[in-house]
């Protein structure tokens, strides 16, 4: 696999698949496979259920009472480093818990950090030409290696031209995200809008507020436009977005 950045976390994690603990362990390792975030790789002595060999080298079913999770654990016999380890794919398993509270999506990164501070900068956002929000009391989350994001009361926010959206998405740091489409001239944006009505204890602070993605609208913070940035997001058009 090349060189990967393995380190010890100090924390409880258990995986759940089909009613039944998978594995549980004190001594997972952070694997970074890619830079954004780790996954969790654990001991094979942690692991409690049937690891059934596939066809493919290193790739196993994970099998329980409850069920079969198909091509969901892989081993890494050749390597020096993770021979001992097993790694389950974060989405194939039910539930997974770090010490005794759930976790989602992937493993927090521990050098990342989320803070959320209250503001009076003027935030307004438009989209050709047409203003959608406006505030003088943002909240503006601060999130390691990410742009800003400007929360903003739903009271500031132009609900004439936001139409509901089905998409909902999740985050290891906020919680749970709805969504909103913006129609402007005729036109729908699809999931510009974000709202994280019940978010978890460290981003308490943007509860029920607004958030428009800067990469696809007009922001300006006291009045200076600001430039869109550059991430995965800004790349996709209103329908993949």
């Amino acid at each position: 696999m090349g060189d990967l950045r393995v380190e010890l976390s100090a924390k409880r994690v258990r995986a759940y698949f089909g009613g039944e603990l998978v594995a549980d362990t004190t001594a997972p390792r952070l694997v970074w496979e890619i830079p954004h975030y780790p996954q969790y790789y654990v001991p094979r002595s942690s692991v409690r259920a049937e690891l059934k060999p596939t066809d493919e080298a290193g790739v196993h079913d994970v099998v329980t009472r409850g069920g079969t999770a198909a091509g969901a654990a892989r081993t890494f016999p050749d390597s020096e480093e993770l021979r001992d380890l097993v790694r389950f794919e974060f989405g194939a398993m039910d539930e997974w818990l770090e010490e005794d509270e759930p976790i989602y999506v992937h493993p927090r990164d521990p050098y990342k950090r989320v803070d959320v501070l209250a503001s009076s900068r003027h935030v307004r956002v438009a989209l050709n030409g047409v203003t959608l929000a406006a505030s003088s009391q943002p909240r503006i989350l601060f999130e390691t290696s990410l742009p800003p994001r400007y929360y903003l009361p739903l009271s500031d926010v132009r609900f004439d031209l936001l139409r509901p959206s089905a998409t909902r998405t999740q985050c290891p740091y906020k919680g749970t995200a709805d969504y909103w489409s913006v129609e402007v001239g005729g036109v729908l944006h699809e999931d510009l809008v974000w709202i994280y009505r019940s978010p978890l204890p460290e981003s308490q602070k943007v509860a029920g507020m607004a958030c428009f993605y800067s990469e696809k609208v007009d922001l300006l913070v006291d009045g200076e436009l600001q430039a869109k940035p550059e991430t995965p997001w800004s790349k996709l058009t209103d329908s993949e977005a």
